[in-house]
């Protein structure tokens, strides 16, 4: 979601601003490279097309996309309809100069149309070889449940993964997906783990996005979050390293996390990612971190 610039994202990078981006990764291993259809309106997959092109081989990235927020108006445009995913399949697939993409994700779920229509849809994709496994994101865990069991009765391909909000200021998937996720033997992709910023910072310093993205505000400048802001940086100034660090390293210590995806748009930010792979946290730092959640609503469903 970090680039494609366009009125849906003014804070974005431009495809000449995130090449230095895309360099850094490949340089420091990062190989899941993680975008969607309506990032951007589409700008954000033909971005990382051309990057991986540019930057690293096909076969050394595994590339990731989803569906499901609107393209155009029309029924194939949104949704989870089997008009909806054939068509918005090959619309990706030609955005990111690939015949094929290794994870494809449902955005949201689809309300309006029904679980085995949408099962059927994403195993005839993978059937057809234009996707190799299928992921979800943002859901309730009793609909993941009903979706997976869906497909495994009609003999179909299941999701290999949840990408989900998780972060020191959003635990609540503690309770509600991460224990079907365990059961499951599901992959855990975080999308937002450092709160948008938000543990990466003071409490109350705000940055450009910050200002252009009201729907962060709504989610995250909550009163009940500045005490984990603070806590977070009372870890990092004792440790002498960004909060950034110090929040990414809490999250890295729940065996069920597969990966942090991190939305860089700035060098410090991968690096950081990095750097947080060798930070182990003391059992008294965690619980410093820990101490002041309290229970809420989740949000970004």
């Amino acid at each position: 979601m970090s680039f494609g610039r366009d009125e849906w994202n003014p804070w974005a990078m431009t495809e000449e601003q995130a090449g230095s981006i895309f360099r850094q990764a490949v340089e420091l291993g990062i190989t899941l490279w993680d975008t969607a259809n309506a990032y951007g309106a589409g700008l954000s997959e033909e971005i990382v097309g051309r990057a991986i092109t540019k930057y690293s081989r096909r076969e050394d990235v595994v590339l990731a996309t989803k569906v499901f927020f609107p393209m155009h108006e029309g029924p194939g445009g949104s949704g989870l309809s089997r008009k909806a995913i054939m068509e918005q399949v090959d619309a990706s697939l030609t955005r990111l100069g690939t015949d094929y993409i290794d994870l494809y994700q449902i955005h949201r779920i689809d309300p309006e149309t029904p679980v085995e229509e949408t099962m059927e849809a994403l195993h005839d994709v993978v059937k057809a070889g234009k996707v190799r496994y299928i992921g979800a994101s943002s859901m309730w865990a009793w609909q993941l449940s009903k979706m997976q069991y869906t497909a495994q009765l009609r003999d179909q391909s299941t999701f290999v993964s949840m990408q989900h909000q998780y972060s020191l200021m959003q635990r609540e998937e503690e309770r509600e997906m991460f224990p079907l996720i365990q059961d499951q033997g599901l992959g855990s992709l975080i999308w937002s783990p450092l709160a948008r910023g938000r543990l990466t910072r003071p409490w109350g310093q705000v940055t450009d996005r910050a200002r252009q993205d009201p729907i962060s505000a709504m989610m995250l400048d909550q009163p009940e979050n500045e005490p984990i802001a603070r806590a977070v940086e009372r870890v990092a100034d004792t440790r002498g390293v960004p909060m950034a660090q110090v929040a990414l390293a809490w999250l890295l210590r729940n065996p069920l996390v597969t990966a942090p995806l991190i939305g860089a748009t700035k060098p410090h930010h991968l690096a950081d990612a990095v750097a947080a792979l060798e930070i182990e946290l003391t059992d008294e730092e965690t619980a410093e971190l820990e101490s002041g959640y309290t229970a809420r609503k989740p949000t970004g469903y």
